[in-house]
């Protein structure tokens, strides 16, 4: 698979005088159309790290590559081309008075004709399934609704990367649940690279990969089956377990015999059915 991003040992201070680097000799890849969760405590270095990846910060040493382009001042522009961004509150995002409206604003920026502005507007919300909505005032829409509206703002400008950086941290579990669905059709269909900055454990289950960070260094790398599988071990580095995780534990502290490997949801009520039927 074709690498996307490449981070090589990269450092950064928010002030000379910081004690502790926010990053701290970092390096991972991500490859092209992979879905990468990046998790930790408050104050781990999540929103750093994507920051430098879309260009927002340098960092103090090291290398960061997007595509074909080294992170620099000769290549910053590009890089945000093909890096998208969506945030944690959906109304700090909005500047058009329609849905329409809003997801035109990248487009006008970039001098797009109008003709093609059009039909990209058209195109993204019928992609996150909003487009009967398209008239619609976005003070008007649900947060979940909100969220896709942005997601569609995103994806107009045809990134190569989508960062979602605590993108569902203030929605309902319903909203939550809609707008990954989205994520993922959209992933899935334009072959877009997704890095997820999340506390949400179900959000960074849906990933390819998992990365742990903890005080701007990286401790752990793997797939979600690999991460969760140190169960408590997450719990004591500030981090929560999915639920089918938290179910084995309490089962095996009651002296059941489960499963070693990580469980989805379904998985476990699979194994659940299965143990019962065998009393």
């Amino acid at each position: 698979m074709n690498e996307i991003v490449t981070v090589n040992q990269i450092s950064y201070h928010y002030t000379e005088e910081d004690a502790r680097p926010a990053l701290n000799d970092v390096s991972f890849s991500i490859n092209k159309g992979e879905w990468i969760a990046i998790i930790g405590p408050n104050g781990s270095g999540k929103s750093t790290l994507a920051k430098a990846i879309n260009g927002l910060i340098e960092p103090s040493g090291g290398e960061v590559k997007v595509g074909p382009y080294e992170l620099n001042e000769e290549n910053i522009w590009s890089i945000r081309e093909m890096v998208g961004m969506v945030f944690q509150n959906p109304d700090n995002q909005f500047v058009g008075s329609t849905v329409q409206d809003d997801v035109a604003f990248g487009l006008e920026n970039q001098g797009l004709p109008r003709e093609e502005m059009v039909e990209r507007v058209r195109e993204a919300l019928e992609k996150v399934n909003m487009l009967e909505f398209a008239e619609r005032e976005p003070a008007r829409l649900s947060g979940g609704q909100k969220q896709r509206v942005a997601i569609a703002g995103i994806v107009a400008l045809r990134p190569d990367i989508m960062i979602l950086d605590e993108a569902t941290s203030m929605l309902d579990p319903k909203g939550r649940e809609e707008v990954l669905r989205t994520v993922k059709e959209v992933k899935e269909r334009e072959n877009l690279s997704v890095i997820s900055i999340t506390h949400d454990i179900d959000e960074a289950a849906s990933a390819n990969r998992i990365l742990v960070m903890r005080e701007g260094k990286l401790i752990k790398e793997g797939t979600p089956e690999e991460i969760f599988s140190y169960g408590d071990q997450l719990i004591e580095m500030g981090l929560d377990l999915p639920f089918p995780e938290k179910l084995k534990s309490s089962l095996k502290n009651s002296g059941i015999n489960v499963p070693s490997e990580y469980l989805t949801e379904e998985g476990m009520v699979e194994w659940l059915w299965t143990y019962d039927s065998k009393k």
